[in-house]
């Protein structure tokens, strides 16, 4: 069995990596405020390590055959964004929360639709009011899936799966009403 071929084809392989890797080893960062993690480096000890930039044995130079490039070595990975899944829209700004006055018309809107909606938490009722909104702003006009995240978002004790379609259009009326009447 002939080794001599693997071995160098091995050895190809490794400058080949190396050589890759050092590539803008010594280049400046473009941007020092880009939020990027840190370097990873990778080093070995070689003569290499006390050549400047632009002598023999470093990429973009001509060198000898066998001479090793730089002994250091940085190479940035960075994740790409995560994807959203299709049909899904980035999230809107919540609008402010109302004054004491517009929280008590909301809550009194909820009420009158069914006092178990509100379940003696006004502040969550604010808050789910709120998310309503942004689901009110991110599908104009989709009314169906406005009365699907009301159905799923306004839940209580007494009505784990929501309080149904009619009541969850109500309240999405009530939420455009009276949280957002803008969007």
């Amino acid at each position: 069995m002939n080794l001599r071929p693997t071995a160098g084809l091995l050895a190809s392989c490794a400058l080949a990596v190396a050589t890759l890797t050092a590539c803008g080893a010594h280049e400046p960062a473009t941007s020092p405020t880009a939020a990027a993690p840190p370097p990873a480096t990778a080093s070995s000890s070689s003569s290499a390590d006390a050549r400047p930039p632009g002598t023999a044995g470093t990429p973009g130079t001509a060198g000898t055959a066998g001479t090793a490039g730089p002994a250091r070595a940085t190479v940035t990975a960075t994740a790409p964004a995560p994807a959203r899944p299709a049909g899904t829209r980035a999230a809107a700004p919540l609008p402010p929360r109302p004054d004491a006055h517009g929280e008590a018309a909301y809550v009194r809107a909820l009420t009158a639709i069914d006092p178990d909606i509100v379940h003696d938490d006004e502040d969550g009722a604010v808050d789910r009011g709120r998310a309503q909104c942004r689901t009110i702003q991110a599908f104009p006009g989709d009314t169906d899936r406005q009365v699907a995240e009301a159905e799923r978002r306004f839940t209580s004790p007494g009505h784990p799966e929501g309080f149904g379609r009619a009541k969850a259009a109500r309240i999405v009326d009530a939420v455009h009403t009276q949280l957002c009447p803008a969007f």
